[in-house]
């Protein structure tokens, strides 16, 4: 599933306003890297040049590092594998475009997977799956797809819930240029629930207390409902992963493995509780992550990654 992220959102703006400038690798790359980390051929040997854009909680760049959940998660596995990392501060276009032109050596941030960008890059085993939430009044509580008709129902202009929305019957959408007008108007009442992603919205919750949400996920429509209403796919949790230009093999399946294994010691499990998710609704695949991958880019046996594993 893909969601448009053209607009940067101004709950993560704000929260970048102390944001350095990035170095430029030259006389800040490593001296001494070793044959191993070499031979993961990034642009420049030792350093992991990465293209974000401004999304905390999941990338924000301080003191010319990234941190959110997503630039925890590469930190991590940077450090496994000997890399240095040096953000370069984009837009979600740009992230895209810079890895694709090979300007980059990774993107990160929700980037999430798909048939046609695997075709121009490759994608890492997934990092987190990302859940359908809903920010919510407190008190309320909305469960299916069949209690949100009739409502009045927000998301940002031009993410794919603005197509789910429309599809369900009686409900009356509501688009804004970004997370604050939803989070506003739901506060005010004008809106009963909000689609976006879910740790904006556990980070709203801290941040605007006054507005009194919740944050629900939403069960995901059957195979049955997608079918009658494909629209509806949106409402379903897909999967995340770092994107990386189609040659870069070798450092694809190194930090994959580093992401794997980050399920089994623990890891992503902490880090997506230091953030406020829930590690069963991350960290637990849908049926159809499998079989979306097998035989696509990944093997016709392949098992994606799991908390439970």
């Amino acid at each position: 599933m893909i969601r448009a992220r053209s607009l940067a959102l101004a709950l993560s703006a704000m929260l970048l306003m102390s944001t350095a400038a990035c170095g430029s690798g030259g006389d800040d790359a490593p001296k001494n890297v070793s044959a191993e980390t070499a031979a993961l051929g990034t642009l420049t040997p030792g350093v992991l040049k990465v293209a974000v854009q401004p999304y905390a909680p999941y990338t924000s760049v301080q003191g010319g590092r990234i941190v959110g959940l997503d630039g925890d998660i590469l930190a991590y596995a940077a450090k496994k594998l000997g890399l240095k990392v040096e953000p370069e501060v984009t837009d979600f276009a740009g992230m895209l475009a810079g890895v694709q032109s090979r300007r980059v050596d990774i993107t990160v941030g929700g980037v999430a997977w798909s048939a046609d960008r695997q075709k121009q890059g490759l994608f890492t085993d997934p990092p987190y799956y990302s859940p359908p939430a809903m920010a919510v009044r407190s008190g309320k509580t909305y469960k299916t797809v069949g209690d949100l008709e009739g409502l009045n129902l927000g998301t940002v202009e031009g993410y794919v819930w603005v197509k789910s929305i429309q599809a369900v019957p009686g409900a009356k959408l509501h688009a804004y240029p970004d997370a604050n007008g939803v989070f506003d108007d739901l506060g005010a009442g004008r809106v009963d629930v909000g689609f976006l992603d879910p740790l904006i919205i556990i980070a709203a919750q801290k941040q605007r207390p006054e507005l009194k949400i919740d944050t629900q996920y939403l069960t995901p429509p059957t195979a049955a409902q997608v079918e009658a209403k494909p629209a509806y796919a949106y409402f379903q949790p897909y999967q995340t992963g770092f994107y990386l230009p189609k040659k870069a093999t070798k450092l694809e399946r190194a930090i994959s493995a580093q992401i794997d294994a980050m399920y089994r010691n623990g890891e992503l499990d902490k880090l997506v509780r230091k953030y406020g998710g829930d590690p069963k609704q991350f960290l637990v695949p849908a049926a159809d992550v499998a079989t979306a991958r097998r035989g696509v880019d990944r093997p016709k046996n392949w098992t994606p990654p799991s908390l439970a594993q």
